[in-house]
């Protein structure tokens, strides 16, 4: 191994010879530029024939080349001095702010696909959609206040009509002639008593809390998807049913007890000419009640003597028609009612009795609606203190008597729950949770 100077003052070591008693390598003609020098690095290297199968590789600045690829073949040198000046580095400007625009430029253009998970920084956003409003059977809230109110008018608007051709009918000759023979009621058979007794009253209070009771048990077992508790007799623990079904039947085994006593004071007293037809004459002349009322001009009420045909043949269905219909079909879904009676079950259908039996109700709702707006509108003071004070006067004992049975019925209707109800019940049965 030596070293050798080259034409620029460098030095370059040089290594063992490529053949076999042959100079070293590299040549002494071969120069390198001192590392030190800041002048670009400049290989030079002697000319010498290029072999005749295979070009010459281009120099490479800096690169030592290697052994030649077969023993015959020297290694290839460049054929004439190649000066590759090797740049100086140079410093790179920062590429931020480009690098920046650039990102903002990407989010800003629209993308080739759908985004899925996040919409990007700049997309824009859609309000959450308003929730559904509630609706109560097909229509929200508003809308059936709207529909009230259009239906309202429409109804005002319909009776109004009614009431005028009504008017004009009863002012034509011959209806003229059916009023005069047929006034609204009919006289009452001879010995038939005078004035309300006071049984009346109190059978008329108590007939009407245990129907309100028994109609708002009723919508609860239609309303009432799971009992949480539930009642069932000493004898046989097995056969449980709700503790709101238990409430319903034992008022309605209460009402029972009460209707019987109210049918048996009627006919003992002779208070069931009242509301029992006596003669045919009750149709025509319910018929000119009925007119008699749509037409506002309302025929007179004497209600401490007699009643009008309308209101008789009313208190007959509801006493003689409504009340047994209600009782069978209540006591036909009941647990009293016999099971294996096959003649009995086949004759009295359960299918029917569920049917009918909340018509009936219906049918009560109705009835006491519409006998209370008569009460008030035909001489409240009068009519209340008959029905609760038993006198034919006009003050406000009846009045009060009345405000006070109210107040007892909203109690009962409060009360009526689990909590009063279980210890009441617990007297007859056991009470038990699910």
């Amino acid at each position: 191994m030596g070293e050798t100077t080259g034409a620029l003052g460098g030095t370059l070591r040089r290594g063992l010879p490529r053949t076999a008693g042959g100079e070293a390598w590299p040549p002494a003609t071969a120069v390198r530029t001192a590392p030190s020098q800041p002048a670009p690095t400049v290989v030079e290297a002697a000319e010498e024939p290029a072999a005749p199968t295979a070009p010459p590789a281009p120099a490479v600045p800096g690169r030592r080349a290697g052994l030649p690829r077969t023993a015959a073949t020297a290694a290839p040198a460049p054929a004439t001095p190649v000066a590759t000046p090797v740049a100086a580095p140079v410093a790179e400007a920062p590429a931020a702010p480009a690098a920046a625009a650039s990102v903002a430029l990407a989010e800003r253009a629209p993308l080739p696909f759908t985004r899925s998970v996040w919409p990007g920084a700049a997309a824009a956003t859609r309000p959450a959609p308003a929730p559904e409003p509630k609706r109560i059977g097909p229509f929200t809230k508003l809308q059936w206040a709207g529909a009230a109110i259009v239906g309202g008018f429409g109804l005002l608007f319909a009776a109004g009509m009614v009431v005028l051709f009504t008017r004009w009918f009863l002012s034509l000759e011959f209806m003229q002639e059916f009023l005069a023979a047929y006034p609204g009621e009919y006289h009452l058979p001879e010995g038939a008593p005078v004035g309300i007794p006071p049984w009346l009253g109190w059978q008329h209070f108590f007939n009407v809390f245990l129907m309100v009771l028994i109609i708002r048990s009723g919508l609860t077992i239609r309303s009432e998807k799971r009992p949480s508790v539930f009642w069932s007799p000493k004898s046989n623990g097995r056969r449980k049913m709700s503790l709101t079904m238990w409430f319903h039947q034992a008022l309605d085994l209460l009402w029972i007890v009460n209707g019987l006593l109210f049918v048996i004071l009627l006919f003992v007293t002779g208070q069931w000419m009242k509301i029992v037809p006596t003669s045919w004459a009750v149709f025509p002349n319910a018929i000119s009640a009925a007119l008699q009322y749509v037409s506002l001009d309302w025929p007179t009420e004497n209600g401490w003597v007699n009643y009008n045909s309308l209101q008789q043949l009313a208190y007959f269905t509801t006493v003689f028609l409504a009340a047994p219909l209600a009782i069978i079909t209540g006591a036909r879904m009941s647990w009293v009612w016999p099971k294996d009676a096959k003649t009995l079950n086949r004759i009295v259908d359960v299918e029917w009795a569920r049917r009918l039996h909340f018509p009936v109700m219906l049918y009560f709702v109705l009835f006491i609606f519409v006998h209370v707006v008569l009460v008030f509108a035909t001489g409240a003071l009068r009519n209340l203190n008959h029905m609760y004070a038993s006198q034919d006067a006009v003050n406000w004992t009846g009045f009060w008597i009345f405000v006070l049975s109210l107040v007892v019925i909203a109690a009962a209707w409060i009360a009526a729950r689990p909590l009063v109800i279980a210890p009441i019940a617990r007297l007859f049965g056991k009470v038990s949770g699910r």
